[in-house]
């Protein structure tokens, strides 16, 4: 009851010097509080904190007749002088806080953390979703990747740094300091950005295999025993990991930019190299393959259509109806020549006909979306338990062309899929 008692009186101070942060006209005085504020925010409990959310959505909100008044200015006179008035009247007094906050030694994390806080009470209450969309939308510019720093991480990077690494890989789990030092071998690459606020903190990673060809397994990349290969033999940059270091950070664009820097930085670094490439899950199809979900597909003609239901038809036999064999890796290695392509063409019509809906795939959504290609369907390829759950074993390679990536970007976002000759052959 006492710790209770004590978590309000917190909340209330909190809550109280907000208005006079938001008050505040002098700088000096302003820094100030914003210190004392984000001290006070760092040691609230969690419920406490859910108290702040609710205080925060309901009562940091726009006065609805000042956004009314303006917005009827502007519409009657749409100049300069009146939009600017109805920017400053719709704009919730939390982001100013947020920012006034942000001041504060130590606060661009502490944020990033609250917001974090924010999100895993999200499903719960709804009604923080304005507060959720505030500290999104100034993410979104204080981590911009133009502020951001690429640095490489290697072995002797800092040991705190390496931990993270190990800690927050999220894609192909590794397996000890034995199996790091693998990865950062020199045909091995991991770039990370990180903020100027939060030097030793990796927002993301990206761990890149270098190759004498594209590959179609995942074990050979990651074997902590493989031999490490000569630069001669470089052609192929592979991203076959790329995980997010903070949740508080969810949908900020970071991942996308990774890439085509770490591309751009490796191209002028061994020039020779003559394709960037991913080696890439497809975390969706184990799903949809047992939904059978086949009436409603996109950007297919008539005869592929059939020929996907025919797919399915045999698969389901195969499997006598238990699709739970297909995320098994005996089964999988014992299908036919024909069920095997089956397997492979509805992997192809899953790719291709969903991928620009928001059902799609999200792995192939992220890759698509930033300009990459479909390429080439690499029947099990992860015979790990995950690949095998998630994609019954398959993978695939997106191929980034630097010189098209515009283009196809472009073209994803009027629902259309980049994809190789090979994979329209499966369709």
């Amino acid at each position: 009851m006492l710790s209770e008692l004590r978590g309000a009186h917190r909340q209330r101070q909190f809550l109280i010097a907000a208005r006079r942060l938001l008050s505040e006209r002098g700088e000096a005085n302003s820094l100030g509080l914003a210190r004392e504020l984000i001290a006070r925010l760092a040691g609230l409990e969690p419920a406490s904190l859910e108290n702040v959310f609710d205080r925060l959505a309901r009562d940091f909100n726009p006065d609805p007749a000042a956004v009314l008044a303006a917005a009827q200015a502007y519409a009657e006179a749409p100049d300069a002088e009146r939009l600017l008035a109805l920017i400053r009247a719709s704009e919730p007094p939390r982001q100013e806080l947020f920012r006034r906050l942000n001041r504060a030694p130590g606060a661009t994390g502490t944020l990033v953390r609250l917001r974090r806080a924010l999100l895993s009470g999200l499903a719960r209450h709804p009604e923080w979703r304005s507060v959720e969309s505030d500290l999104l939308h100034l993410f979104s510019s204080w981590f911009n990747p133009g502020f951001l720093q690429m640095r490489q991480v290697d072995w002797n990077s800092p040991a705190q740094l390496l931990e993270q690494i190990i800690r927050h890989e999220a894609v192909h789990e590794i397996d000890g300091w034995d199996d790091l030092r693998r990865r950062l071998q020199p045909d091995r690459r991991l770039f990370a950005f990180f903020h100027p606020q939060l030097p030793e903190e990796p927002l993301i990673f990206v761990e890149v295999a270098l190759l004498p060809e594209m590959p179609g397994a995942i074990a050979p990349l990651i074997d902590k025993k493989a031999e490490t290969m000569p630069l001669d033999k470089y052609k192929v940059a592979v991203f076959y990991s790329i995980s997010n270091c903070e949740p508080g950070l969810k949908g900020v664009s970071l991942g996308n930019f990774l890439i085509k820097r770490v591309a751009e930085h490796l191209q002028r670094e061994i020039p020779k190299l003559r394709s960037f490439c991913t080696l890439s899950p497809i975390p969706g199809f184990a799903a949809w393959l047992a939904k059978g979900r086949l009436d409603d597909l996109p950007g297919l003609k008539k005869p592929q259509l059939e020929r996907a239901r025919a797919a399915r038809e045999l698969l389901e036999r195969t499997c006598g109806g238990e699709w739970a064999r297909l995320s098994q890796a005996e089964p999988l290695s014992q299908l036919d020549e024909e069920a095997q392509q089956a397997l492979l063409r509805l992997a192809a019509v899953y790719l291709v006909a969903q991928s620009a809906t928001p059902q799609g795939d999200p792995v192939a959504r992220f890759h698509l979306d930033n300009g990459a290609r479909l390429e080439r369907l690499n029947p099990l390829g992860n015979r790990s338990a995950k690949g095998l759950k998630q994609s019954c074993g398959m993978m695939v390679n997106y191929l980034y062309d630097l010189g098209k990536i515009e283009g196809h970007h472009e073209a994803f976002t009027q629902g259309e899929i980049a994809y190789s000759r090979g994979v329209a052959a499966l369709l």
